[in-house]
């Protein structure tokens, strides 16, 4: 018969060392974990006219209380009230910015009806990029975040598989072949024969999101983008004059992410994990696949580590042959493997006054080789635990509640001392409810290198569930380490990557991919 493990639900830990579940209860309840900086949320903003004053109007509304229509069916706690930033926060958030700088309709028209997909994204990025990395270097005045304001037709039409409509077309200058594009990505140099603002759209992917972030990592400018219709839904409306988004409803919700991913990205720990060994250090590797004909390899690989103090710090690694494409998984090589955990525990002593980490857990989702494994030990000392977790949804098992709502979250089934399922999602006391539409899948873990307790590696990832600090929700589905994985593998590999010594391997605090 199968035995069933009920695991304690992780608190969160907050001002004045108060824990608690919710991370909403602890904010509002006790304040954050960081005071924040004194002066509040310096920031600047880009958008058009309209819609900065739609973000300003925004920000003076949030700090007032903010409560949504709530169902009469669902329970009010699932959603609760947001009740004014400088409440909550307990830092001021002027709704003036330190920097404007407007972009008018017709110039991001200009661009987003393009009918070349490359020069169409590129250049709405360049309107953008450009105009911040500029205030950066020459404006007195500086931001700490960067509020970038997008109208939705540069959502609609500025992702890999846009198609502007044929009466809005405009043509594009200079189009290359797409046989021409497979040469320029084995360049290591612009050719001679292009200018420079006619070959650089091709090495970009097609994603307004992800270029944007890319193309301002080297500038470690620190953006919030956001669609004017989120902000402002009523005055977007469908043909019944309703919000065509339903963005209405869910105000509340939009002011408790937003503000926590702000107050984040400004600086401050909203929370931590309570109760986190000391010593422990989590990492979570990350791969993209390059487009076919790249130069180098096939792959870009890198990491996200995040400590026992909840910070976050991304690394880059090698660009190499590491996608195997008859199996369709990724591997390092043992000196590739090598350097990306040295990169990961020389940060990890700066931060810990030169100290290794007792414990350091690899995330993946596929199981690591014995060539890997070995680059993974030739980077830490004797005295680390290295342990290799393979982490994977799984729908191998499925478990069903004689009651109305599934499985509860935190439930666990120990298969072995190496395998193992645990139910991240379903139904959440605290909130009374289950906030999801299907019958929940549970992680499928397997302890594949190294040794630990299965009941400790269950515990620390339901933990990690709840360290995602771009939204304000009770917890994710996926632990932080390899929540952000695929995001953070396209930014990366959004532009052309780089072989200049000065920002290959640099560093960057997680804040900077989401």
């Amino acid at each position: 018969m199968i035995e069933l493990l009920k695991l304690k639900e992780p608190s969160l830990l907050f001002r004045h060392n108060q824990a608690i579940e919710d991370p909403r209860d602890g904010l509002a309840l006790f304040g954050t974990l960081d005071e924040g900086k004194p002066f509040g949320i310096r920031w600047g903003v880009i958008g058009t006219p309209e819609g900065i004053q739609r973000l300003k109007n925004w920000v003076q509304k949030i700090n007032n209380p903010i409560y949504d229509k709530v169902d009469a069916s669902q329970p009010i706690d699932a959603r609760p009230p947001f009740l004014g930033f400088e409440t909550i926060f307990r830092i001021p958030w002027p709704s003036k910015p330190a920097i404007e700088l407007a972009i008018s309709g017709d110039e991001i028209r200009n661009c987003i009806y393009l009918e070349e997909p490359h020069q169409r994204v590129y250049n709405t990025v360049d309107l953008f990029s450009s105009r911040i990395l500029r205030a950066i270097n020459q404006e007195d005045a500086q931001a700490d975040i960067w509020f970038v304001v997008i109208p939705d037709d540069i959502y609609k039409y500025c992702r890999p598989k846009s198609i502007v409509e044929a009466d809005l077309k405009i043509q594009s200058k200079a189009k290359i072949s797409s046989k021409m594009i497979k040469t320029l990505r084995k360049q290591t140099s612009f050719l001679a024969e292009y200018q420079k603002d006619q070959i650089d759209p091709y090495y970009f992917e097609l994603n307004f999101h992800n270029q944007l972030k890319a193309r301002l990592l080297t500038s470690k400018a620190l953006t919030q983008i956001i669609r004017e219709s989120t902000i402002a839904p009523w005055d977007f409306p469908d043909s019944r004059g309703n919000p065509a988004r339903g963005m209405d409803k869910m105000q509340a919700s939009v002011a408790w992410n937003v503000s926590t991913a702000v107050f984040y990205k400004c600086g401050g720990r909203p929370w931590k994990i309570n109760g986190i060994r000391d010593g422990v250090c989590y990492l979570g590797l990350v791969f993209k696949q390059l487009p076919q004909n790249s130069a180098g390899g096939n792959a870009c690989c890198a990491a996200q580590m995040f400590l026992d103090s909840g910070d976050g710090v991304v690394f880059k690694g090698a660009v190499g042959d590491w996608y195997n494409p008859g199996v369709g998984d990724y591997h390092l090589d043992r000196e590739a493997a090598a350097n990306l955990v040295s990169l990961a525990i020389d940060t990890y002593r700066a931060n810990k006054a030169d100290k290794m980490p007792s414990e350091l857990f690899l995330h993946g989702r596929v199981q690591f080789n014995d060539e890997e494994w070995s680059g993974f030990r030739d980077a830490v000392e004797s005295n680390t635990n290295l342990v290799g977790v393979k982490i994977r949804e799984s729908s191998d098992l499925k478990l069903f509640r004689k009651a109305r709502m599934p499985v509860l979250r935190g439930m666990a089934y120990i298969h072995s001392k190496r395998k193992a399922y645990l139910w991240s999602k379903g139904y959440i006391s605290r909130l009374q409810t289950y906030p999801g539409r299907e019958v929940p899948n549970p992680l499928y873990i397997d302890v594949c290198r190294g040794r630990a307790d299965m009941e400790v590696i269950l515990n620390d990832v339901l933990a990690l569930t709840k360290l995602n600090y771009n939204t304000c929700i009770f917890a994710d589905g996926v632990p932080v380490t390899l929540r952000f994985a695929d995001a953070v593998g396209e930014i990366l590999t959004a532009g052309p990557l780089s072989t200049d010594d000065e920002t290959q391997d640099i560093p960057l605090p997680f804040r900077h991919y989401i």
